[in-house]
């Protein structure tokens, strides 16, 4: 890339969504190992890089008003994970920050769809790029474990079966883009609750098939998989429930279901007229819920 110094460097974030999840196990640090097969929505955060003579970050965006002070912090000592991704490929690449970040939030917060971390993954992307860094630089799995177990898949944006506590990524089988709709009835759901409240038996990894043709051949084998943070995240938001039979009653709806720890869920449907139909009347049905449509393995980073 040239001359980024003097440019612009707009950058995806996209939403991450766990298509089955399942607890294989737990660590002695408290830690659950998971089994996970993930895919990437186009429907998500923007982030944007600018030349600075310092560094400065800033939240715009229909969900900026939920950062906290300390998320707002552009410090090494703020808590936001798109900070802290800056300080830390700074330190590790030896290079000064002198960028402007500005992060557009479009995503619920906390919302088991990984924003937090795509949005750092998005950021590590976007400087890697920006300072000429090879994005098989020997230090950047060690780096982004201190952020956190989902950044390295939000790295590579693309599909990917997680295991462990997301650190193991081995390639998606084959997977067609598919129309989807992500609904979130704005609870929280905290993710540290979510587990904690986890009490079912542990699962064994079991085998992937090598490619899905077709959304129906997705969501057959998708059903014989489960979120196993569903139940616990009902306890906590009994709308989840509610949210997952809305999206299975809507025409072309091949599968709902929720993503990750919960609360937004999300519907694999037929075609994309049916998919936006669906978030529009659910829309009209329930005004105090986000509801997007977009298409599923479509993002592109820029």
């Amino acid at each position: 890339m040239t001359s980024t110094r003097t440019k612009v460097l707009s950058i995806f974030a996209p939403a991450k969504i766990n298509l089955y999840l399942h607890v294989t196990g737990r660590l002695d640090n408290g830690y659950h190992t998971l089994d996970s097969l993930v895919a990437f929505a186009d429907i998500g955060d923007e982030i944007k890089i600018e030349p600075a003579s310092d560094f400065d970050f800033i939240v715009q965006g229909p969900y900026a008003n939920g950062f906290s002070p300390k998320e707002l912090d552009a410090s090494p000592n703020s808590s936001n994970l798109v900070v802290q991704a800056v300080w830390a490929l700074s330190r590790a690449a030896q290079k000064p920050p002198n960028v402007k970040i500005t992060l557009t939030k479009n995503l619920p917060l906390a919302s088991g769809i990984g924003g937090g971390s795509s949005d750092a993954g998005s950021v590590l992307w976007g400087l890697l790029e920006w300072w000429g860094i090879s994005k098989q630089a020997q230090y950047l799995p060690a780096l982004m474990a201190t952020l956190g177990a989902d950044v390295p898949v939000c790295l590579t944006c693309a599909p990917a079966r997680m295991r462990g506590i997301g650190e193991i990524l081995d390639p998606a089988p084959h997977m067609p883009e598919i129309p989807v709709v992500l609904l979130h009835p704005r609870k929280s759901c905290p993710t540290a609750q979510v587990f904690a409240r986890y009490r079912s038996p542990f699962r064994e990894p079991s085998a992937l098939p090598d490619a899905f043709d077709n959304v129906d051949q997705l969501a057959t084998f998708l059903k014989t998989k489960h979120n196993d943070l569903y139940a616990p995240a009902c306890e906590i938001v009994p709308e989840v429930l509610n949210a997952v039979h809305t999206l299975e009653s809507r025409a072309g709806c091949r599968l709902g279901r929720m993503s990750g720890a919960g609360a937004t869920c999300f519907g694999l449907f037929a075609s994309e007229e049916q998919a936006q139909a669906a978030a529009r009347d659910i829309s009209f049905e329930n005004p105090d819920w986000w509801v997007q449509s977009g298409w599923l393995n479509r993002p592109e980073r820029y």
